[in-house]
């Protein structure tokens, strides 16, 4: 059985451990912000954060499920949780292969017009270091408009 938690200070190693497992951005890791996915027995299997930004806008991030525990429903679990306690527009950064499955969330991608500046730097960064192998070249940013009402 899987139980959704808040995360507590010290289950930051945890996540860390996670996130860098996954290879997902290890920046912004504010343990106060994740909830958790654990066993009974409080093993770590997913987790992710809503991160705030200071243009005001706020992202859906760290989403990251070990591999041994995929295919199960449990980042759709963390989604829906993180998505249910913080209304308003959400954005998040992905890779483009994954802009399907956000969208059962209600995200669209948008163009680079649309993005608050946080996103358009990440954007513009993107483009620059993917030429370098750095990081990857598909990214895509998406939004959630706080109406969004999809069938999941």
């Amino acid at each position: 059985m899987i139980i959704i938690r808040p995360a507590r200070e010290e289950d930051l190693p945890r996540i860390r451990q996670l996130i860098n497992k996954v290879r997902i951005n290890p920046l912004g890791l504010d343990w106060s912000r994740f909830i958790l996915a654990v066993t009974n027995e409080d093993e770590l299997v997913g987790c992710g954060q809503i991160k705030p930004y200071k243009d005001g806008s706020r992202e859906l991030a760290s989403i990251a499920v070990d591999d041994a525990w995929r295919n199960q429903g449990i980042a759709s679990c963390i989604i829906e949780q993180l998505i249910a306690s913080h209304p308003g527009d959400l954005y998040l950064t992905c890779r483009s292969r994954l802009g399907e499955f956000y969208e059962k969330f209600g995200f669209k991608s948008i163009s680079e017009d649309e993005m608050p500046s946080y996103f358009h730097r990440i954007n513009r960064l993107a483009r620059i270091f993917g030429r370098t192998g750095l990081i990857p070249l598909d990214l895509l940013v998406m939004k959630r408009i706080a109406d969004s009402t999809q069938e999941r």
